[in-house]
């Protein structure tokens, strides 16, 4: 998203319904002191039968009571909207907040002070000291807005503070409108090797299936605004009395599935260089990356959900556009948090009506019995790839080889890789860059040697 929308402005709240007592409220100290200094005065000239102090008391007690006057009904007549741009960013990345003030009345206003509420993980509370606005005039101003930490964050409501130009007083409107930040994962670029499962969909081995809405299917269906009209299926139209157009096969994108473990035991420790958040933003690098390369991808978690959600095939980017399909499943990951599922049961149910396909899971530490779940996952998928993290290990600097794996990772790696994974390690530091293109350079020595498919896998 390129530029956020603005919100409609909003009414006051309900602190700003207290009538009269609301209004003398916002007197300042000059004017309660003009206010009592002019009730003293009438009061001293009342009983000193001093008409000239009468008048003098009453100028003083009015003036305050004016500016109250009218500047509590301006306060009504101030409308304000906010705009994100962009309303949807990578951590650490900033986003641009644009405030816009209007003063619809016919009077010009006063100094405005503009405090809008921010989350404190997205920087220090913006202020801005707005001079007098005309009649119908306008005023914008703009901040900043940053967060390491993904997640989705509420901007507002926004604080709008008026003061008359004597400083008799000042009154505060709140608008009730907010608007929502998306910080989603970090992704890297992935080296664009081949994918296993792009041969059943693209190339040579190309299947076709019927669309299910849409361009050229062999079947005839109704005809929609915007088809060729060299199309027309004119025996059908005559058989049903409207427009009939004809379809044509369509290519059968491949698919593929991507499975973030977000068990809570598999997991230590927390921050943006946890082992979780990297699974996170691994995930999110995947399912970028794979859309990109025309794939139909789901996204799935331990929990057996399956985001875009249940629709024909499960898959998202066939029949949807693929960059509203990414970000809905980077808003999921901008919010996703551990689950307290204790197993990868639900997971592999989940995976039982795929025949082929690839699938590319980021794991956490998985016991013995958790492997071997995970092991019969690669039963019902046409490849699949591992990352399994391994923070125990020494931290991996860039560019350095391979490091020693902990023990315990070592064994959950054999296993996998004996069901025919794809399995790596994931060291604290790591590139998901530099694994993607390990793990496609060892799928294509595996299929060398197989005297199978020789092309890599992504």
């Amino acid at each position: 998203m390129s530029a956020g929308r603005p919100s409609a402005p909003a009414g006051p709240e309900g602190d700003d319904k207290g009538g009269v007592r609301a209004a003398l409220s916002g007197l300042t100290t000059r004017g309660r002191s003009f206010l009592a200094a002019g009730v003293a005065a009438a009061a001293c000239a009342y009983a000193l039968g001093q008409g000239d102090l009468l008048r003098v008391g009453l100028l003083l007690a009015v003036l305050p009571l004016i500016c109250v006057t009218v500047l509590y009904r301006t306060r009504y007549r101030v409308a304000a909207s906010r705009r994100l741009s962009p309303g949807r960013v990578p951590a650490g990345a900033e986003a641009r907040v644009h405030l816009r003030m209007d003063n619809i009345s016919r009077m010009p206003t006063g100094l405005l002070m503009l405090q809008d509420h921010v989350p404190y993980v997205l920087g220090p509370r913006p202020r801005f000291v707005l001079d007098r606005v005309e009649a119908g005039g306008r005023r914008e101003v703009s901040y900043r807005v940053r967060s390491d930490l993904r997640g989705r964050y509420p901007l507002g409501p926004l604080q709008l503070r008026l003061s008359d130009p004597f400083g008799m007083c000042e009154l505060t409107r709140s608008f009730s409108a907010f608007d929502l930040l998306t910080v989603v994962p970090r992704t890297e670029p992935l080296p664009p090797v081949r994918l296993a499962g792009e041969a059943s969909g693209y190339g040579d081995g190309l299947r076709r299936s019927l669309a299910l809405a849409g361009d050229d299917d062999i079947i005839p269906r109704a005809y929609r605004y915007g088809d060729d009209l060299r199309r027309v299926h004119w025996r059908s139209t005559a058989r049903h009395g409207e427009l009939m157009v004809r379809r044509e096969e369509q290519p059968q994108r491949a698919g593929c599935t991507v499975l973030l473990d977000t068990r809570r035991t598999g997991y230590q420790g927390g921050g943006p260089d946890s082992a979780f958040e990297w699974a996170v933003s691994g995930a999110a690098s995947a399912l970028v990356h794979l859309l990109e390369r025309g794939f139909s991808v789901r996204l799935l978690t331990d929990t057996g959900t399956s985001v875009p959600g249940e629709g024909a095939d499960g898959y998202a980017g066939s029949s949807q556009d693929s960059a509203d399909s990414a970000g809905l499943m980077m808003d999921t990951l901008a919010v996703v948090e551990h689950s307290d599922g204790a197993g990868l049961s639900r997971a592999h149910d989940a995976l039982s009506g795929g025949g082929e396909g690839l699938l590319v899971a980021f794991f956490g530490d998985l016991d013995q019995d958790q492997a071997a779940l995970a092991a019969r996952m690669r039963q019902r998928t046409g490849s699949a790839v591992a990352f399994l993290m391994d923070w125990e290990a020494p931290r991996a600097e860039p560019g350095a080889a391979a490091g020693a794996v902990s023990p315990s990772v070592e064994e959950r790696l054999r296993q996998l890789r004996e069901a025919g994974w794809t399995a790596l390690p994931v060291r604290p530091g790591a590139a998901l860059g530099d694994l993607w293109q390990q793990a496609g350079q060892e799928r294509s020595r595996a299929s060398d040697g197989s005297g199978g498919y020789t092309g890599g896998w992504s």
